[in-house]
């Protein structure tokens, strides 16, 4: 078990918080992690934040009722940066809880992806550059227990203790392999990331795993266990998947058993589960018997023919680039950007604008190529010697 890197100072107070405020404001550039509970509450929360700076770590207690508003002056600060690791899911749940606002990110995990690492996990990160070893049991720790284990604020602290040496070797990097541009964009979408949101409803529901696998009596008893799941869930403060899987709830729909000893037949519906919530589980299995599904979402028509040719076209050469550069294929266009160049089919760089996911350096280094994928041509004023 790693020592706590030191010195390390949990924050659970104004006039500490205040001290942070203070030793953050000077540096150009901090490191940022953050540690949820979505493994044990019905309501995500971002349980703690983390802090590096070259010479000190800070952890703060985001359940200490303190008033955190002050942090936002420091994401939102565009002259200094914030260097993350896997940033997206950390930001949507720093919007959601507080609602603040970011500018000038740098994700190390997207830094290696471009670089082309053959690995980008944190835990290979450090290992791999620093030597250093993280307990991947607090991977799944609850982090809205109070008080926290000693052994897991040190987890907490490698968390962001070596980013900002890691991220100066990647800088270097990306400068000498000329990626530097392409990933501030990146980066600047990350920045983007809409805040984290509560994924039960209609919507989620049609995304469950085998729900159009069903007849329609069997999703209307789908949606109402669904909803009852939900229901029980909140009343525990329990994420829904620890009530029962959506496993047990498809097997629930397809054989809707008609008393406690019919459910425990069921996989994943324990004696204590079926005794305890049997009548009302049971109760929605016959409402649901006399019920309609909630309404499908809008189904998009199957793209034209045409499309889907571009799509299959685009795909092959984003391949081949991928394989060049020994990188995943969507480090270099998203699937979802590839999509809208299938559908749109711009005719020239200029009609490439606005597409989300292909910003200027994309369009410069990419965009003859996709034009000549697209319609068999070069782009006009297009140049076939692109920096890489």
């Amino acid at each position: 078990m790693p020592a706590t890197p030191s010195p390390c100072t949990f924050i659970a107070s104004q006039r500490r918080l205040d001290t942070l405020l203070d030793a953050l404001r000077p540096c150009p550039a901090i490191a940022v992690d953050t540690e949820s509970n979505s493994l044990y509450a019905y309501h995500e929360r971002v349980c703690l934040i983390q802090f590096s700076t070259p010479d000190e770590d800070f952890l703060v207690d985001t359940l200490a009722g303190l008033d955190l508003s002050p942090l936002g002056e420091v994401f939102a600060n565009p002259a200094q940066q914030k260097v993350f690791h896997a940033a997206e899911q950390d930001i949507a749940g720093l919007k959601r809880d507080f609602g603040f606002h970011f500018a000038n990110l740098f994700d190390t995990m997207w830094a290696a992806r471009i670089l082309g690492w053959p690995r980008v996990g944190l835990g290979d990160l450090l290992w791999e550059h620093f030597g250093v070893h993280t307990d991947k049991r607090y991977q799944r720790y609850d982090w809205g227990e109070r008080p926290l284990r000693p052994e897991a604020l040190a987890y907490a602290c490698l968390d962001t203790h070596h980013l900002l040496a890691l991220q100066e070797i990647q800088r270097k990097g990306l400068e000498r392999t000329g990626r530097t541009e392409e990933a501030a964009e990146v980066f600047a979408l990350l920045t983007q990331t809409p805040p984290a949101h509560s994924p039960f409803g209609p919507e989620a529901f049609w995304r469950v795993k085998g729900v159009h696998d069903l007849n329609g009596t069997e999703q209307a008893v789908l949606w109402e266990v669904y909803c009852w799941r939900d229901r029980v869930a909140q009343e525990q403060d329990r994420p829904p998947f620890k009530v029962l899987s959506n496993t047990a709830l498809l097997a629930l729909a397809r054989s809707r058993p008609r008393s406690t000893a019919g459910l425990m037949t069921i996989r994943g519906i324990s004696p204590y589960l079926a005794r305890r919530y049997g009548a009302s589980l049971l109760a929605a299995i016959a409402q649901g018997e006399k019920e309609s599904p909630p309404e499908p979402p809008p189904c998009s028509s199957r793209p034209r023919e045409a499309v889907m040719a571009r799509h299959h076209a685009l795909r092959a050469w984003r391949a081949q680039v991928a394989a060049r550069r020994g990188v995943d294929t969507d480090v270099v266009i998203s699937n979802a950007t590839l999509w809208a160049l299938a559908e749109r089919a711009p005719q020239s760089l200029e009609e490439m604008e606005g597409i989300e996911g292909f910003g200027p350096w994309k369009r410069r280094t990419y965009g003859p190529d996709i034009l000549r994928v697209l319609h068999g041509r070069r782009a006009a004023g297009g140049s076939p010697h692109r920096k890489r």
